[in-house]
């Protein structure tokens, strides 16, 4: 069974998505991976990525945002 630890929700201002972050940790150890579930009214969204991924993830949109006059 796996734990799964809340960290963080975020609602979307503009479509009203809800945007959740959770920490996946299987009970046979090995690599914690990021869940990211989008909810749109009934439908989800869900990836599960690795530590990597999200790295490279987090620094294209945080460029993205720079470039949008967001710090």
């Amino acid at each position: 069974m796996a734990k799964i630890t809340e960290l963080s929700k975020i609602s979307v201002p503009l479509g009203g998505q809800q945007i959740e972050l959770q920490q996946i940790d299987h009970a046979e150890g090995g690599m914690s991976l990021l869940r990211i579930r989008i909810r749109e009214s009934k439908r989800f969204t869900i990836f599960d990525i690795d530590p990597a991924t999200a790295v490279q993830w987090a620094n294209d949109m945080k460029q993205w945002a720079e470039t949008q006059g967001i710090k």
